[in-house]
């Protein structure tokens, strides 16, 4: 098991309860564009964000994921899930219209990976990964988890994170890129929500492991004087940036 499933894995409740939820309006954009509504696969599902709303627009939805624990922590109706990797799927050829992946694709963006797309898609048939990167709430909330990001937990990011940051504009995959609407997730959390949301972090995980305490422990007396009441909710946005085509053409 590798160390990104294994850090995945060990939070799974955490991310179940704090990680954002996807726009509807993205899912309805994807229907359209997929050759049927029948058959869509969304690979390292995690715990079921992007799978939920699949199931409202396709007649058949699976989720796969290589974290068991993950898979434990998902509560999806209507969508059968397995434990896979990523470019090893248990499935025909040709069976798939969509296959999306929801904030993983750079840790397997393999030329073996897009393959196993084109080999189970139909002709026709839609790929869209998306990421979004750190989130956005007023000017010294930011720089906090600004500083948090890119100071504290420098070197704790597990190798792939660069390719959000690219906001995949650095992967390259075998078939042209399709132009896909700005999209954006949006929330009003209360600050607990966010301490909850940081915890998800991988790299916290890791720096938590090896300084021995909880970095946002540390952070929370400067994030509370940010933020003001505790209880207050404020609006946090993330923008979403996509790869997405059609590689089986």
């Amino acid at each position: 098991m590798s160390e990104v499933v294994q850090l995945f894995g060990a939070r799974a409740g955490a991310y179940a309860s704090f990680r954002p939820h996807y726009p509807d309006a993205l899912f309805d954009w994807l229907a359209d564009r997929a050759p049927r509504r029948r058959h869509a696969l969304d690979i390292a599902c995690g715990n079921g964000q992007a799978s939920r709303p699949l199931a409202k627009r396709f007649e058949w939805v699976l989720g796969c994921d290589a974290s068991v624990e993950q898979l434990q922590a998902a509560d999806v109706d209507g969508v059968a899930l397995f434990a896979a990797d990523a470019a090893r799927q248990p499935l025909a050829d040709g069976s798939l219209d969509l296959i999306v992946v929801a904030q993983a694709l750079h840790w397997f963006a393999t030329p073996a990976f897009f393959a196993e797309t084109r080999r189970l898609l139909v002709s026709g048939g839609l790929f869209a990964a998306w990421c979004y990167g750190l989130m956005r709430i007023d000017a010294r909330t930011d720089a906090l988890v600004d500083h948090l990001y890119h100071v504290t937990l420098d070197g704790c990011w597990p190798e792939g994170r660069a390719s959000i940051e690219a906001e995949y504009r650095d992967l390259q995959p075998p078939f042209p890129r399709l132009d896909v609407p700005a999209f954006s997730m949006q929330a009003h959390w209360s600050l607990e929500q966010l301490a909850g949301y940081l915890r998800t972090w991988s790299a916290v995980q890791r720096w938590e492991r090896q300084h021995g305490h909880d970095p946002i422990a540390d952070l929370m007396p400067a994030l509370r004087q940010a933020w003001g009441n505790d209880r207050h909710q404020r609006r946090v946005s993330w923008p979403l940036h996509f790869l997405a085509g059609y590689p089986a053409g």
